[in-house]
C-alpha cells in the first residue's frame, strides 16, 4: 500500500500529536518523541508551534463533513426537482398543453417589428424575419442569437425551412420583389435569388416539406412555383384579384389556399392551375390562412353537419373583421370563431387546438372538441400587437415528446413559450 503522507506531511503531523499529547500532559509523550523524532528535540518552542493544530485540523474536517451533508441533501432536492421539471416538459405534447402567461424566452435583437418566423425541422434553429430588412437565428433551446443574415432591401415578409433531408433550405421573401435561398449547412450563405413577381412578395411556403418546389404569393395578385435546386418558375397563376397576403400548401401538396385583399380565400389546384373553391363570407381583408394537420383533422371533421360528414382539406382564414373562419375543402363555411376585438395576425394548429394572435394583443385559444370554444386568453405578453405565431417541430425529450411555440410582435420581440 503507497504511503498517504509525505516525509514533511508525516512529521508535521507527529509533532502537532505530541504537542497535543504534551497539552493534556500524557505521560509517555518524551518517550513517543524519542522514538518519533530521530533527533530527538523538540524543545517548548516547537511544542508552542504546534499546540491546538490537530484541534484546529480534526474541527476544520467535522465543518467540511457536515458542508458535504449539507451539499448532498441540497443535490438530492435539486435533482428532485429537476425530476419533476422534466415529467412536466415531457407532457407539453398532451392536447392539453396551451401556452402560460410568461414565455421561456423573450429574443430581442431586431430593429423594428416582427413579420415572420419560421423553424428548423431538425435542430433547434429558429428563423425571423423583420421590417428590419434582416433574417435573425436563434437558438431557441437557450435563447440565444446565432447569427444576422443581410441581404434583402426591404422588410422581410415571409420564412420557410424545407427541402430534402440532406439539403434543408430556408427561404425568405421581402417587399424587395425577390426570394432568396440559404444554405444553413453552408453558414447561410445565400445560394440563389428568385426573381419575377412584379409587386411584394407576400409569402413563401414549400410545397411539400421535403421536396425542391416552394410557392410563393405577391401584391401583384399572381401564385408562382419555383424549383428551388433551378431557380426556375415553372407555373404562375393569375389569381386576377387583389393582393395576396398569405398562402398555405396542403398536406400533399397538390392545393394551394390563397387569401388576401378581395375578402376572400381561394383553394387552388397546383397541377391545372384551376381554382376548386372559394371561401366567402368574410366582410373585410383577410390576413392569414393556414391548412390543418393531421392531428386537427378528427376534431374539424366533427364539426361539419352528419349529411355531409368528411375527412380531408380543412382551412381556417383569419380576418380584418376580427373573426376567425373554420371551412372544407368545397368551400363551406363550417364556424366562426368571434372573440378578437379587432384584426387577426396569425393562425396556428395544435392537434384539438386553434391558437390565434392579434392586434389587440392577445393570444386566444380555441378547443375545437368543444365546438370551437374560447378557452383561453393570454394578454400582456407584447407591448404592441402580435404579428404572426408558429409551431416548432415535434422533438423527442426525457421520454416524450416536447414542442415549442413563437411569436411575433411589432414591439421587435420573438417570444417563445416551450
Amino acid at each position: 500500500m503507497s504511503q498517504l503522507l509525505t516525509p514533511r506531511q508525516a512529521g508535521e503531523l507527529h509533532k502537532a500529536i505530541i504537542a497535543y499529547l504534551s497539552s493534556i500532559n500524557v505521560k509517555s509523550t518524551a518517550i513517543l518523541q524519542g522514538e518519533l523524532f530521530i533527533d530527538g528535540t523538540f524543545d517548548d518552542a516547537t511544542r508552542k508551534k504546534y499546540e491546538g493544530l490537530l484541534e484546529r485540523k480534526w474541527t476544520s474536517i467535522m465543518r467540511l463533513n457536515r458542508r458535504i451533508q449539507e451539499l448532498e441533501a441540497t443535490n438530492a432536492k435539486l435533482e428532485t426537482q429537476l425530476q419533476s421539471a422534466v415529467t412536466v416538459r415531457s407532457h407539453h405534447d398532451s392536447t392539453n398543453w396551451l401556452p402560460d402567461a410568461q414565455p421561456r424566452h423573450a429574443l430581442q435583437s431586431h430593429r423594428d417589428g416582427i413579420t415572420c418566423m419560421a423553424f428548423h425541422p431538425v435542430y433547434s434553429s429558429l428563423a425571423s424575419g423583420s421590417e428590419d430588412c434582416t433574417i435573425k437565428i436563434w437558438d431557441w433551446e437557450y435563447g440565444q442569437l446565432e447569427r444576422t443574415l443581410k441581404g434583402h432591401r426591404r422588410p422581410v415578409l415571409g420564412l420557410e425551412y424545407g427541402g430534402p433531408k440532406d439539403q434543408i433550405r430556408l427561404a425568405s421573401c421581402s417587399s424587395d420583389l425577390t426570394i432568396k435561398i440559404w444554405d444553413p449547412s453552408n453558414e447561410y450563405a445565400n445560394v440563389r435569388t428568385l426573381c419575377g413577381h412584379d409587386h411584394s412578395v407576400s409569402a413563401v411556403r414549400f410545397l411539400t416539406p421535403n421536396g425542391n418546389l416552394l410557392v410563393s404569393a405577391s401584391r401583384d395578385a399572381s401564385i408562382r412555383i419555383w424549383d428551388m435546386l433551378t431557380g426556375y418558375c415553372v407555373r404562375t397563376i393569375d389569381s386576377q384579384g387583389e393582393w395576396i397576403r398569405d398562402i398555405a400548401p396542403s398536406l400533399d401538396g397538390r392545393y394551394v389556399v390563397s387569401a388576401g385583399n378581395d375578402r376572400a380565400a381561394t383553394i387552388w389546384e397546383v397541377s391545372s392551375g384551376d381554382a376548386v373553391a372559394r371561401l366567402l363570407g368574410h366582410e373585410n381583408k383577410i390576413e392569414c390562412c393556414v391548412v390543418a394537420p393531421a392531428a386537427s383533422l378528427e376534431y374539424l371533421a366533427a364539426l361539419v353537419p352528419k349529411k355531409s360528414h368528411e375527412e380531408g382539406l380543412f382551412v381556417a382564414t383569419g380576418s380584418r373583421d376580427s373573426t376567425i373562419k373554420l371551412w372544407n375543402e368545397r368551400g363551406q363555411l363550417i364556424k366562426t370563431l368571434a372573440g378578437h376585438d379587432t384584426w387577426i395576425r396569425g393562425l396556428a394548429f395544435h392537434g384539438k387546438y386553434l391558437i390565434s394572435v392579434s392586434d389587440d394583443n392577445t393570444i386566444r385559444c380555441w378547443d375545437l372538441s368543444q365546438d370551437g370554444r374560447l378557452v383561453k386568453t393570454v394578454r400582456g405578453t407584447s407591448t404592441q400587437f402580435l404579428s404572426c405565431i408558429r409551431w416548432g417541430p415535434s422533438l423527442l425529450r426525457s421520454g416524450g415528446t416536447s414542442h415549442v411555440l413563437a411569436i411575433g410582435s411589432a414591439d421587435s420581440n420573438v417570444r417563445v413559450w416551450m
